[in-house]
């Protein structure tokens, strides 16, 4: 008996749906990360759609730092002219969605994260510091947002970035201005005395992250990552 392949595409269709019906988490501000499903999925593999994920979620992180940033420090986005802290941030965010053509693509992160920190800076430093994390850790990624069979992403590259991101954080921390005051306020204290450290946790989960998709991507291309440091002091930073 000749098969007919038409027979079977109801059935295919049926699992194809079946297989995208699972629970979605049950976050606490009740939001949903599930991706309905589209035909450019069958051109993914599962590392694609892991690579997906995480850039996603480092995306994310990436903004709630820059808007918990600019809260910290309202004199900044006042340089840029915006009205609050987050007109500031969706400004910074908002070509993402057409990020190959945005001339943020071409900034040159290097010297826009070492402008952050000079004294003579004027212009808007939590501007410098984010879109200079941004543009690097999309270079990481290759500048790309839609990863598919034949997408080559570097692990080493997502490597130097996390560390990198470590560098900043210590600079973050440390860098003061001549009266000795934070050159950007982060982490801090409370009138009651209490930490708050939620700074360090959103860029512990980035590094970690970046360390993590490192270690995936290693291990499916089968290329070693030279594990490297950053001199902090320095800032001299790894190459992306």
């Amino acid at each position: 008996m000749k098969f007919d392949v038409r027979l079977a595409l109801p059935f295919l269709a049926i699992a194809l749906l079946a297989g995208c019906n699972g629970q979605p988490i049950q976050r606490k501000d009740g939001s949903s990360s599930v991706r309905s499903f589209s035909v450019k999925n069958l051109a993914k593999g599962d590392v694609d759609s892991v690579v997906e994920i995480h850039q996603q979620e480092v995306l994310a992180i990436l903004k709630t730092l820059t808007l918990k940033l600019y809260r910290r420090n309202p004199a900044e986005w006042r340089k840029s002219g915006f009205g609050s802290a987050d007109e500031a941030t969706a400004a910074l965010y908002k070509s993402l969605p057409y990020w190959h053509l945005s001339p943020q693509k071409n900034q040159p992160w290097e010297t826009t994260l070492l402008d952050t920190w000079r004294e003579d800076y004027a212009g808007d430093r939590v501007k410098a510091l984010m879109g200079g994390l941004l543009a690097m850790h999309m270079a990481a990624f290759n500048h790309q947002t839609e990863f598919y069979l034949l997408t080559e992403i570097d692990a080493q590259k997502l490597y130097n970035a996390a560390r990198n991101t470590e560098a900043v954080v210590w600079k973050l921390s440390s860098a003061r201005n001549a009266g000795g005051a934070p050159i950007l306020l982060s982490n801090g204290f409370d009138a009651h005395g209490v930490a708050n450290l939620s700074f360090e946790r959103e860029f512990g989960k980035l590094i970690g992250i970046q360390d993590t998709l490192a270690r995936v991507i290693e291990d499916k291309s089968n290329r070693a990552i030279r594990f490297g440091v950053v001199n902090a002091a320095t800032m001299i930073f790894l190459p992306i």
